[in-house]
């Protein structure tokens, strides 16, 4: 698993986004390369912007019981799992804005680094480590990226 604490594995994460082009094609699933990319900056809008709301108690005992180990355990996705409604982007999105605001959240992440993380709360499942936090940045980039053949 790669690491987004890690200037290296950042690069590696940077390359394979630079390899996106707007006429990729995804091997698997409905979106194009411009919604995957906005999916993708889901996770960091909810990491850094009072953007999304918090799920209510009843939804968030839920997502923790239910979802918490799937999102930061190193166990792969399986292709088409389902995604909570924040996440679906439906709409037509501007690739080129999309993946720089994807390698700049990249970079803040790098910048802010594990201790930023280390019991930071996320919007569903609570308090988490910086080791889950990295497992459930990582994991989903790297998904979505070899969705896209990169």
């Amino acid at each position: 698993m790669k690491n987004v604490f890690l200037a290296s594995d950042v690069a590696d994460f940077v390359t394979r986004i630079n390899n996106l082009t707007p006429e990729s094609q995804a091997l698997w699933g409905k979106m194009n390369v411009g919604q995957m990319l906005a999916h993708c900056n889901v996770t960091y809008e909810m990491a850094y912007e009072n953007k999304h709301p918090k799920p209510n108690v009843f939804l968030r005992f839920i997502l923790k019981l239910f979802v918490k180990k799937l999102v930061t355990t190193d166990a792969p996705y399986k292709k088409n799992s389902q995604t909570a409604p924040a996440f679906k982007i439906s709409d037509a999105r501007q690739f080129d804005a999309e993946k720089q605001r994807l390698l700049n959240y990249l970079q803040k992440t790098l910048e802010l680094g594990e201790n930023y993380f280390e019991g930071k709360e996320s919007l569903s499942f609570g308090q988490l480590t910086s080791k889950e936090w990295n497992t459930m940045m990582s994991k989903h980039l790297d998904y979505h990226l070899s969705q896209f053949g990169v």
